[in-house]
């Protein structure tokens, strides 16, 4: 007799939202005993990570890939908060695994927030903090509130700031020598200017930015490491012009994350390392400047720069940046899990 416990079945529900194109599946209650022990966010993602079989690890890819989801989902598991100082936490996972940071999912989680009285909106017209601890650490969304409903959220990050200048790669795939800045907004970020590719950043091209992101994640390889963190995406960018009348810079981007997943919005914490060069570079000040950050599919974040920081790394310095968007409604979602299905725990194409 077989004296393995066979894995039983059952009912998940999620909630689906997306904030300027990109998804986020958020599932606010996990079976019994999926929860990780450890007391933080940032323990629970380690705890799960450095298992094996981790059983939250198997549900993020029944969750994430098909027939339930595909290549490019991304969602998160609802936590207790680290204390009593936020409203609750989260851990964050996409194809590949658990992330440490995600601006786009903040802003989804805000409104999801809002919306199941998790958060209470008390007058017609107010700002109002959703509180997250992430495994960076403590984020918050800052509410816009009109006529009773919400309008727009500010992601608040953690200190972000540059960590190197111009490493140089050669990319055998175009036989072409650039330069990519790395830097921190919760996650490690390679960024490079399009014009040294010489494309556009366009829907088109989407198939050439996951080779191109692959491959300079790899030729990177621990010099993108930064602590704990490697390297999270990279970020392909496109100047505009810098409108002295607005103090606005305007740019547009495509960023791969993981292992070639493919950001549709502007990419929340990705636009945090963005502020953090365009800040070294003396592009952008605190309080008198703006990035208008588009994504390949045309969706909008509106970023700035609350204050300085206290830099932890020599020669550049550090910032809370904020990165305003907005995120809607898709669906909700009641998913059937069962062992016994010839495909579980499912499957990817790419």
């Amino acid at each position: 007799m077989d004296n393995i416990a066979k894995k039983a079945s059952y009912w998940i529900e999620t909630e689906d939202w997306h904030t300027a194109g990109e998804p986020f599946r958020i599932v606010d209650k996990l079976p019994a005993g999926y929860l990780p022990t450890s007391p933080t966010v940032a323990q629970r993602r380690l705890e799960i990570t450095t298992a094996s079989n981790h059983p939250l690890d198997e549900l993020r890819r029944l969750l994430c890939h098909e027939p339930r989801g595909h290549a490019d989902m991304y969602g998160g598991f609802i936590t207790p908060p680290d204390d009593q100082g936020a409203h609750f936490g989260v851990l964050f996972w996409h194809k590949d695994g658990f992330s440490t940071a995600c601006g786009h999912g903040t802003i989804a989680l805000s409104y999801w927030a809002i919306a199941h009285g998790i958060v209470k909106v008390i007058k017609p017209d107010e700002t109002l903090d959703v509180v997250v601890d992430v495994p960076s650490g403590r984020v918050v969304a800052r509410m816009g509130i009109e006529n009773g409903k919400p309008v727009h959220a500010d992601f608040i990050n953690v200190t972000s700031y540059q960590l190197a200048k111009s490493l140089p790669l050669a990319i055998p795939s175009c036989g072409l020598d650039v330069n990519v800045d790395l830097s921190f907004g919760g996650a490690v970020y390679a960024t490079l200017d399009v014009a040294q590719l010489g494309i556009e950043v366009e829907p088109e091209n989407a198939d050439r930015f996951i080779q191109l992101g692959r491959e300079i994640k790899a030729l990177l390889g621990t010099r993108a490491h930064y602590g704990p963190y490697d390297c999270y995406g990279v970020i392909f960018y496109s100047e505009g012009d810098c409108q002295a009348e607005r103090n606005m810079i305007k740019q547009r981007n495509v960023t791969i994350f993981a292992d070639g997943q493919i950001d549709r919005s502007p990419c929340g914490s990705g636009t945090c390392a963005r502020l953090a060069v365009l800040y070294a570079q003396g592009k952008l000040e605190p309080g008198s400047s703006k990035l208008l950050h588009s994504s390949i599919i045309g969706s909008k974040f509106e970023a700035d720069i609350l204050s300085e920081a206290q830099s932890p790394v020599d020669g550049f310095p550090a910032c809370i940046p904020r990165v305003r968007g907005r995120a809607s409604l898709v669906g909700r979602m009641k998913f059937f899990i069962d062992p016994d299905d010839e495909i579980y725990p499912g499957f990817l194409l790419r």
